[in-house]
Order: structure tokens, then C-alpha cells, then sequence
């Protein structure tokens, strides 16, 4: 079908071929989650850049091993975070860049659905990777324990829901909800701030973002002896235009750009390795009924 749509293109099912051709500067890899890390080795020792899929790798070791050769060739590494690239994302990140939420005390996503039901993987592995790669490039902290509880309903050893909670070295949290057994389609995340709140849905046509001009703060009352009280602010709901931009598209430009003009990779191979850590510390937890793991264990 591809074929006959760009028959300019030209196409081979030999994988040898395509990292031996002289004229192919840079591969994108896009093949099930197992074989990226032998395919993509194999093109950053045959001198290619290479863009993969989320997650990276199955392991964090082979992350690094992918890492490394990238570094050692001077060869450009990309993981397909394919959210870090959303216009909404961007706008996000950039509010808070500019404390307009003040510094952010926790955050929590949504990532539920009915389907699609994985048999090579669970819905942690499947789902969290998005929201996991949006956290740690939002909050801009590393990642020290990931508590995660799940049940497995309609096949053995596969989780259909996970909860999963992550702590971060400078005191902030998120919390990770993802599932394929749920009556509702949710793609939403929230970020609370001591200055505003924001969401993001991703389900909304247009209105994505939403700033909603709300706090607490705790203040010293003289009527009371100097005593603690918390004040609550309800404010405006602000609903900034977002740019348009297809993520998929903007993050292939972003990965040619850097190829050309030898730029820096937003999602690159330590982005992936801090999102494989998380992934398996979740996984270890799971196991673990629900004990906190570090991914700088992995």
C-alpha cells in the first residue's frame, strides 16, 4: 500500500541493505520494542543516525550501551517521545519556564481506554512511556523511587491498570494512571502549582490547555497570635490559543533538523535511558506489590 502511494520511494525488506547503503545518512526505527536495540546498535555502528521508537530499549543497560555508541561515533540518538513535540506541550513547558505556576508541587495523568489489549506487554509498558517522558521533561528533576500497583484481568502476568507514583529528588510527585479496560477515553494531565494550576487534554479539539488561576497560601494572621492560616485564591480560567502542528510531523522535522544542522536532540538518548529506569523500577515495584523501586538501580 505504501509502495503504490509514493512509488518514488524506494523500498527493501532487507534491513543489511538499507544500513549499507552510503546514500542512507539517518534510519528511523519503528519495529516492535524487542528488536531496537539490535537494530538500532546496527545502524549506529554502520555510521547512521538513528531515531527510535518509545521506549528506547526493553533494558536501561542496553540504553546506555546505545548511548555510548552514539557518543562515540558523534552520531545523533532520538527516542520517539512523540508528546514532547506536542504544540500544547511546548506552550506548557514554556509557562513553566517562565514561573507562571510558580515552582510545581505534584502532577498526575490520565491515559486510559478500552483497547488496545497487548499480549507482548503490559499496559505499563504500553501507555506509561508517554506520560513518564512528559513528566520528567516537564518537571525537570530526576526521578529517585517508582511505587506501582496494578492487576492483571483478562490474561495471566499481563497488567490491564496500572497506579503508578513517582517521587523526584527536589520533593515534587506525579502520578501515572494508565490502563485498556476503562468505559472512558482519557488523555488529560494537571499540574498543580502554589501561583496556578494547568490542565491539558488532549481529547479536546481545540481548548486544550487550561490555566486556572488558583492557589493556597499559608500566611500568619495577627488577629491570632502570629498563628498559621491557609488562604485560598479562586481566580480566572484562561484558555490560551495554542499553534497548530501535527506532533508526528514536528518531531520528524526536529529529527532532520538536527541531522543537518547538527542541533540537539530534545528527546535523546538520556531522555530515553531516564524513561527505560522509570519503566523498569515500575515494573520491579509491580512485582514487588507495590514497593518502591529507584530506577537508579537499572
Amino acid at each position: 500500500m505504501h509502495k503504490r502511494s509514493f512509488p518514488f520511494v524506494e523500498t527493501t525488506p532487507d534491513v543489511e541493505a538499507a544500513l549499507g547503503d552510503p546514500q542512507v545518512q539517518a534510519v528511523v526505527i519503528a519495529t516492535p520494542v524487542p528488536t531496537h536495540f539490535g537494530i538500532a546498535s546496527k545502524a549506529l555502528q554502520a555510521g547512521k543516525h538513528v531515531y527510535v521508537e518509545k521506549p528506547l530499549t526493553l533494558r536501561a543497560a542496553d540504553a546506555r550501551a546505545l548511548i555510548e555508541m552514539a557518543r562515540q561515533k558523534r552520531l545523533k540518538l532520538m527516542v520517539g517521545h512523540l508528546l514532547e513535540y506536542h504544540p500544547a506541550v511546548t506552550y506548557l513547558k514554556e509557562t513553566l519556564d517562565r514561573g507562571q505556576l510558580g515552582e510545581p508541587y505534584y502532577m498526575y495523568t490520565q491515559r486510559v481506554n478500552l483497547g488496545i489489549v497487548r499480549q507482548n506487554e503490559n499496559a505499563w509498558w504500553s501507555l506509561a512511556p508517554h506520560d513518564i517522558s512528559i513528566i520528567c521533561h516537564l518537571l525537570g528533576s530526576e526521578p529517585v523511587s517508582v511505587a506501582a500497583h496494578g492487576q492483571c484481568y483478562l490474561q495471566k502476568d499481563i497488567e490491564d491498570v496500572v497506579f503508578a507514583t513517582i517521587k523526584f529528588a527536589d520533593g515534587k510527585m506525579a502520578h501515572v494512571h494508565c490502563s485498556w479496560l476503562d468505559p472512558h477515553k482519557i488523555r488529560k494531565m494537571t499540574v498543580v502549582g502554589p501561583e496556578k494550576m494547568v490542565t491539558f487534554d488532549d481529547m479536546e479539539a481545540t481548548e486544550k490547555i487550561r490555566i486556572y488561576d488558583k492557589g493556597a497560601a499559608v500566611r500568619h494572621d495577627i488577629t491570632t497570635s502570629y498563628a498559621d492560616i491557609i488562604s485560598l485564591r479562586f481566580g480566572d480560567i484562561v484558555i490560551p490559543k495554542i499553534p497548530g502542528g501535527e506532533p508526528l510531523s514536528l518531531e520528524c522535522r526536529h529529527f532532520i533538523e538536527c541531522v543537518l544542522e547538527n542541533r540537539s536532540v530534545r528527546s535523546d538518548g538520556a531522555d530515553g535511558l531516564r524513561v527505560v529506569q522509570v519503566l523498569e523500577a515500575g515494573q520491579k515495584s509491580l512485582k514487588d506489590h507495590g514497593a518502591p523501586v529507584s530506577p537508579q538501580e537499572f
